[in-house]
């Protein structure tokens, strides 16, 4: 007997062991479940569909919406709904289980409003950015024949930490730079206020909150000449110190090699910490951000399709 129903307390362990069946290369834990699905503030139990065969959970799909800001100043983005993850256990696959599940994860969102569907780029609370299709192209094919649409296609990167040394060109940029005024050094508390609205205005809510949240200063490099143009962070999102992230520098001071200067400070920081690797899960690797990386000696780990469906 097979039914799909909204997520009920007491679903928590199956669902992860579910979970760590059908995707071994993501797995999960009680506490990612808990932390980043059912105590978001936008989690509805009526979004999460919970496929149950024989008495066991066999799958789910999850639907969401904005319910609340995702910073202060953004809007809740009424239009669109995401769909952070949905999985099949293996026993229970090519019978349609899937199919169900996807649609109506859709149909809640559909009932609510929304007209456009982001697979899977859910902030702050993403498992992936998008369809690994290399490790999951089952699950691709099936977001396809449901009407979604690649919308873009980000690369993890990474690098070993090992043996890592700032380059002397990029010890000459950063003399050159701190001769014209620039500084580079962590925030004072008084500069978080002035380095979350930068980071969250110059580019994504998003990134302002993880400083907001993470606020540890020996964990962030600004570059600041009369205000902060830059900044690099490590360890900002579930307290994962190898995670490097959110890094950027204002539009009008790329090319002086602002990047360059944060990006191996940072490593150098990682690395005084005795951490072995740096590594993040989304950049465009044909920006020059992409390009910044790999001179740095980062490669690419995954790739992913972002999708979007759209109503009609």
């Amino acid at each position: 007997m097979v039914t799909v129903r909204a997520f009920a307390a007491g679903d928590e362990s199956a669902l992860v062991d579910a979970w760590n069946r059908s995707m071994p290369g993501d797995p999960t834990t009680g506490a990612w479940l808990r932390d980043c699905v059912l105590l978001d503030p936008n989690f509805d139990p009526a979004g999460l569909r919970v496929a149950v065969v024989d008495g066991r959970v066999a799958g789910c799909a999850y639907g969401v919406r904005r319910l609340i800001p995702q910073a202060p100043g953004a809007d809740l983005e009424p239009d669109t709904g995401w769909i952070p993850f949905f999985f099949v256990v293996p026993e229970q696959r090519r019978r349609g289980l899937g199919r169900r599940l996807l649609g109506e994860a859709l149909e809640f969102l559909r009932e609510r409003g929304r007209t456009r569907v982001d697979f899977a780029s859910y902030t702050p609370h993403y498992v992936l950015p998008g369809v690994d299709v290399e490790l999951y192209p089952d699950g691709f094919g099936l977001l396809r024949g449901l009407g979604f649409e690649t919308r873009s296609s980000p690369v993890a990167m990474g690098r070993t930490l090992v043996g890592h040394v700032p380059p002397d060109e990029v010890r000459r940029l950063r003399a050159a730079r701190e001769s014209e005024g620039y500084v580079f050094r962590s925030p004072v508390d008084g500069e978080l206020p002035e380095l979350i609205r930068f980071a969250a205005g110059a580019f994504n809510p998003d990134w302002g909150e993880a400083i907001r949240r993470h606020a540890d200063p020996q964990r962030m490099v600004i570059a600041k000449k009369e205000q902060i143009v830059g900044f690099a962070v490590f360890g900002a999102y579930r307290g994962i110190r190898e995670r490097f992230g959110p890094f950027g520098v204002d539009a009008g001071e790329r090319g002086t090699g602002l990047g360059r200067i944060l990006l191996h400070l940072t490593m150098a920081r990682m690395r005084a910490e005795g951490l072995h690797s740096s590594w993040f899960l989304w950049a465009d690797e044909a920006s020059p951000a992409g390009h910044l990386y790999r001179k740095a000696g980062y490669e690419v780990t995954r790739r992913f399709h972002v999708m979007t469906r759209r109503a009609g």
